[in-house]
């Protein structure tokens, strides 16, 4: 409640100043403004890219720095006493305590405003050397229109973060050219003027796809299609503007698990292929209430009548 009460104090002093190109946790503002900032950027010609990766930003914010942001702006010691006293709480590890002298603990209600703080000069540093840097919380991007450019931008930036008690990641921060070897922002992979869900995004609603699809599951095929389909909508809202492509891979490898279900049940092994996809096919699952992600893509594009 604390820390709840600091932040409905703090942010309406910090927000009105912070970059137009900052979206993490602020109102009004979220990942698909940054990510609609991306593609627009790389459509206008922005081809080379600075991949930025701060290497455990969030646990090595150095507390001095981010105290001295902090009374830039709010003269009120108490106010100034209670975040201190917040970012040095002491911490039970194993049967030992210990005072951190820097990093603000993720997952609490302070740490994103104060993170967002202590980038802002960053922030408007980028921009006032006329950079287009997008950036959500620790996840950020530099795009250029040359690879000068791009390369003359990283070493400002790593100018700024060593400067500022950072460490930039040493092999994952590089420039790429988007075009050819693209790069991954906001869980999306851009490549040219396609993109879709990077490697890991893909390997984690698989992983839970496959949590929900056991060949033994005792469930109903209705009640199992009911639970796929409650991670497919939450999964396709975020990922709908990808290639077509990656929907009709994932469409179709999700029926290949209900099918295997179905066929354990009718007493034959292995994964349903072959024959399965003439004994159920798509409109089988259609019919028992499956959301394919290909029909809801196809239900995005607008009308010929507008």
């Amino acid at each position: 409640m604390v820390q709840g009460a600091l932040r409905h104090v703090l942010e309406p002093i910090f927000e009105k100043e912070f970059a137009e190109h900052s979206y993490g946790f602020r109102p009004g503002k979220g990942c698909k403004d940054a990510l609609r900032r991306v593609d627009d950027l790389i459509r206008r010609g922005y081809r080379y890219t600075v991949d930025i990766d701060l290497k455990a930003y969030f646990d090595t914010i150095p507390h001095a720095g981010l105290m001295g942001e902090l009374r830039k702006r709010v003269a009120d010691s108490r106010m100034l006493g209670l975040v201190e006293a917040y970012l040095e709480a002491s911490i039970l590890e194993g049967a030992q305590a210990w005072t951190p002298l820097k990093g603000a603990p993720q997952g609490a209600v302070l740490s994103p405003l104060l993170s967002n703080i202590y980038l802002n000069g960053l922030d408007h540093l980028m921009a006032s050397r006329g950079y287009e840097m997008t950036r959500y919380a620790d996840d950020m991007v530099i795009q250029c229109r040359t690879s000068a450019e791009a390369e003359k931008a990283l070493t400002e930036m790593r100018e700024w973060v060593e400067a500022h008690g950072l460490t930039l990641h040493p092999t994952k921060t590089r420039v790429v050219d988007a075009e050819s070897e693209g790069f991954d922002f906001l869980g999306y992979h851009f490549e040219g003027h396609r993109r879709w869900p990077r490697k890991k995004s893909l390997d984690r609603l698989q992983e839970t796809i496959r949590s929900k699809t056991r060949r033994m599951d005792g469930r109903s095929l209705e009640e199992i299609i009911q639970d796929v389909n409650r991670t497919l909508r939450g999964w396709f809202e975020y990922f709908k503007h990808s290639e077509r492509m990656t929907f009709q891979r994932l469409d179709g490898w999700i029926r290949m698990r209900l099918r295997s279900i179905l066929r354990w049940r009718s007493k034959r092994k292995g994964r349903g292929r072959g024959s399965d996809h003439q004994r159920w096919p798509n409109a089988y699952f259609t019919a028992h209430g499956f959301f394919s992600l290909v029909a809801a893509r196809v239900a995005l594009r607008p009308s010929p009548t507008g």
